[in-house]
């Protein structure tokens, strides 16, 4: 049995349910742990009946130290704070024997199986960003990144998880201070500051558009691998991180500013965009009466056209239709 936690709210809604769905469909057995972080979400949630899931309220979740530093801190901010506090809550009241935390914007293509066996005993299980040169930010953004992140219910695991979550609660902004951002800075140095702390070396396990211009995508029999260029090493994608894709208005989609191409398009994108179209046709039938992409209506900022103008000078436009991907 696998035990993951996760957080989201109604703007992430087709992203969290598009998760669920991917684990059930690769998974033998799990439970996912969602903390709903407005009521609109907890409302659909429990009224979906997800059978693998357990759904909690930001009302049994905060306690007194997350709503003391809550006024202080923005969304994303606030939702980076919480992070540990949700992993340690699942470890604490459900006594599971470990937990692991997804970023809500995954999509699962194979069993994680494979990545937990490379933990072989022990305690903490942290992913690289592995960035492209091109993109390389781990001098800000940290090494390692907060997505699939996973601690055992023992010494060693709570040790470290504490320590985070005392942290993220003394310090968690969308800025780079003093060696400090977000709650992903804070990992830098857990391969030596704690025991029983394992790196994950599968390259299935962490793919995302600031690292996938690394790996030649295929599909064979069904299954997706990635083919590193530099050595030829091929693995299962397990899990893809879709950061930062945003629905806009007029039918459109935006995937970000890094290169991406036709066959990452193809194989990751377009499967993923079905995927959340199936969510939100699901969470549709039981309210109507939102989004749950979280579409953004705009706003005219100076910057934003001279942006977009860059970037399709430079082929990293990436705005499309739906229909490109969804018919």
């Amino acid at each position: 049995m696998y035990n993951f936690c996760t957080l989201f709210d109604s703007n992430y809604l087709s992203r969290g349910l598009a998760l669920y769905r991917s684990l059930e469909r690769v998974c033998d057995s799990f439970h996912l742990y969602i903390f709903a972080f407005d009521d609109k979400s907890l409302h659909v949630l429990k009224k979906l009946q997800l059978q693998y899931a357990t759904i909690i309220s930001l009302k049994k979740f905060e306690e007194e130290e997350l709503l003391k530093v809550k006024p202080t801190r923005s969304r994303a901010e606030y939702c980076w704070t919480a992070t540990s506090s949700t992993i340690l809550y699942v470890l604490e009241k459900f006594s599971v024997d470990q937990c692991t935390y997804l970023d809500a914007d995954m999509l699962f293509f194979d069993s994680p199986k494979i990545l937990f066996d490379e933990m072989n005993g022990r305690s903490i299980l942290i992913t690289e960003h592995r960035y492209s040169p091109q993109y390389n930010k781990e001098a800000l953004s940290g090494k390692y990144c907060v997505q699939f992140v996973s601690f055992k219910n023992d010494e060693p695991g709570l040790a470290a998880l504490r320590w985070w979550r005392d942290r993220c609660l003394e310090w968690c902004y969308a800025r780079f201070e003093e060696g400090k951002f977000g709650d992903q800075k804070y990992l830098d140095d857990w391969m030596s500051r704690f025991t029983g702390v394992h790196e994950l070396q599968h390259r299935g396990g962490g793919m995302a558009a600031w690292n996938v211009q690394q790996y030649h995508v295929v599909e064979k029999n069904g299954k997706l691998f990635g083919k590193e260029i530099t050595s030829g090493m091929e693995f299962p994608v397990v899990f893809y991180h879709f950061h930062y894709l945003r629905y806009l208005k007029y039918e459109q989609v935006e995937l970000g500013r890094r290169v991406l191409t036709e066959s990452v398009l193809r194989l990751l994108y377009k499967p993923y965009l079905l995927s959340l179209q199936d969510a939100k046709k699901e969470v549709q039938k039981i309210d109507a009466t939102f989004d749950p992409h979280g579409t953004d209506s705009g706003g005219f900022s100076m910057k934003t056209p001279i942006l977009y103008l860059y970037r399709k000078m430079f082929g990293v436009y990436h705005i499309y239709p739906l229909s490109k991907f969804v018919k």
